[in-house]
């Protein structure tokens, strides 16, 4: 049974929040989200507070209260402040650039890479650490893990994509054996 369903989730008093007919509409000083919640359960807004309650009996029902309490926590989390995931580009020649809603990358291939910045979300370059920002947790991560799937870090010389604070496991370098 899920006990991260049954916490009630204060909503701060710069935010509203609207619940109709299995939409919940969060408004915050950064913006708006919606969400859809399955109809296995049910939420209900009073005095500052939102409940999320199971509707049925099955198998399922305590999975999606609980994950729909904390998307709804989320959704609050980021309209109020926002949520941020940074990348750190490592390894000689490599380089990215933002150039409008496009980051230029140099990744070690033959070729350039790009990619489209989403809408709703932002991205900053310092240094060789990329900063991508927004409101939808959900589309931030997805963001940095496509990025980071360009060129993931390497265990050999740590070379590529990693998240900052990420320890990246090296392995020796391969030794030859002696020729008798």
């Amino acid at each position: 049974m899920s006990r991260i369903g049954k916490k009630p989730i204060k909503v701060p008093e710069n935010v509203k929040a609207e619940i109709e007919n299995g939409k919940i509409s969060i408004t915050g000083p950064k913006g708006s989200l919606s969400f859809l919640h399955r109809p296995e359960v049910s939420a209900g807004f009073s005095e500052g507070e939102i409940t999320v309650k199971k509707k049925s009996h099955s198998k399922k029902a305590p999975a999606f209260w609980g994950t729909t309490a904390r998307i709804i926590e989320n959704m609050i989390e980021g309209v109020t402040n926002g949520f941020e995931k940074q990348l750190e580009l490592n390894g000689v020649g490599f380089r990215m650039s933002v150039n409008g809603n496009k980051i230029d990358m140099a990744l070690g291939f033959s070729h350039p890479v790009e990619a489209s910045i989403p809408e709703g979300i932002e991205a900053k370059i310092e240094g060789n650490i990329l900063t991508v920002s927004g409101i939808d947790k959900q589309r931030v991560g997805q963001f940095a893990a496509e990025i980071r799937a360009l060129k993931p870090a390497e265990p050999y010389k740590g070379k590529g994509f990693k998240y900052v604070g990420e320890v990246i496991i090296r392995k020796e370098k391969k030794k030859m054996a002696a020729a008798e």
